[in-house]
This record gives structure tokens, sequence and C-alpha cells, in this order.
């Protein structure tokens, strides 16, 4: 789909640590803006929840992107659909709220049903966020190995 990068093709370990770096600054950006617009937390609590949890997503993005490489590798079909895109999206998001609902529950001392329904608001812009994010990405720097 995307044979020719707008930048450069980036392959390897390089392409994961420029991946996660942008997409997480972003993220923290915007978590803290809607943490602290959206609830009584101030700046700095917002700000911590959203380092918190950049970390937590950090580790999971890892894990999950190179599980999902890996399955991509194996695929008869090469490229990156968007039906591909969309279950990498849903696979990413629905693994990370296994891990966040109990840190928002922790951080801010609500049970895990409001830690839930906190986290559903930013699971909806994250899982346009992650499909948006991946495919600029891929435009800019060409798909992975895996997919071409």
């Amino acid at each position: 789909m995307f044979a020719t990068p707008l930048l450069f093709a980036l392959n390897g370990p390089w392409r994961r640590v420029i991946y996660v770096t942008l997409y997480e600054l972003i993220a923290m950006a915007v978590v803290t803006l809607a943490l602290a617009c959206f609830t009584d937390e101030g700046w700095a609590s917002s700000g911590g929840l959203a380092v918190g949890s950049s970390a937590i997503a950090v580790a999971w993005n890892l894990v999950f992107n190179g599980l999902f490489e890996r399955w991509e590798r194996r695929q008869p079909v090469r490229g990156r659909s968007a039906v591909r895109r969309v279950v990498h999206a849903i696979g990413f998001e629905g693994g990370l709220l296994l891990w966040l609902v109990p840190f928002f529950a922790w951080w801010l001392g609500v049970s895990l049903w409001q830690a839930l329904l906190m986290d559903v608001g930013l699971l909806v812009f994250f899982l346009v966020y992650t499909f948006v994010f991946t495919w600029v990405f891929d435009r800019l720097f060409g798909l992975p190995a895996s997919a071409r």
C-alpha cells in the first residue's frame, strides 16, 4: 500500500523506538489535558497519571506490537489493509484497558467501575488515534518488514 515512504524507510528496533516515543508524547499531552479538564484532578495529578499510563502503554506497546508483527509475518496476504489496522487498534487498546483500569482506580481512589467509565472516553479517542497514528507513521516511514 505504501511502498515508497514519504520521509525514509525505517525498520528494526529504531522503528519501534521512534513509533512508541512519538505516539506516547502526543498521548501524554492529550491525556493530561483531558484529565485536567474533565476531572477534579489538578494538572500535576493529571500529568502524573498520564506519565504512569504512558509507562504502562509503552510496555504493552512493545509486547503487543512484537506479537502482532510475528503473527503478521506468517500471514499469506501482505500489507496493512483497513481491516488489519482495525484489528491492530482493537487488540492494542483492549489489552491496554486491562492494565489501565486498575491503575486509574488506584491513582484516583475510585472504584474499578468508575475507572472503567473514565477510561471508556479515553478508549474511544485512542482507538481512533491508534488507527490514524499508525497509518500516518506507515505513510511517512514505510511499512515494517513484517507487512511487506
